[in-house]
């Protein structure tokens, strides 16, 4: 993996990251690859957040694939500054090469450099393909999630 370079996402990278987000049967349903105005708005929220890290893996000058890391500074757990990691996705020619380890394992890096005490995501519960994966990198199952869409 000497020819992978992990770096932040531009604009260019857009087109690409939303058709990795949609190439699953959840993201078949609720993205749009045909409309990137929302993604360029959202991308343009994240570019000037200072602790929201968009992040592409990219081979050669294909974008391969994608993850949001982001800080969290809080109260709770004595002070804790802790990170969520998102959006994790993996072009399907790539998907069993070790990039996805890739990618988390920066992101685990990244929060440490960033002084958090605490990674954390989700996943949906019918990703257990993912379940496995992440359990297997040292994550714990240990909440239950809620959403309310507004």
């Amino acid at each position: 993996m000497s020819d992978l370079e992990i770096r932040p996402a531009s604009a260019e990278d857009i087109p690409a990251i939303v058709a990795m987000l949609a190439d699953d049967p959840l993201g078949a349903r609720r993205e749009s690859p045909d409309d990137l105005t929302p993604y360029r708005s959202a991308f343009d929220r994240l570019a000037s957040d200072p602790n929201q890290h968009l992040m592409v893996a990219v081979r050669g000058e294909q974008v391969v694939g994608t993850l949001q890391l982001t800080v969290i500074p809080g109260l709770s757990r004595r002070g804790a500054t802790r990170s969520v990691i998102e959006g994790v996705r993996i072009h399907s020619d790539e998907r069993g090469s070790g990039l996805g380890t890739r990618l988390i394992e920066w992101a685990v890096d990244e929060s440490r450099r960033q002084g958090c005490q605490l990674v954390q995501l989700t996943s949906d519960a019918t990703r257990t393909d993912a379940h496995r994966f992440y359990e297997r990198l040292g994550f714990e199952p240990s909440h239950v999630g809620f959403k309310l869409p507004l």
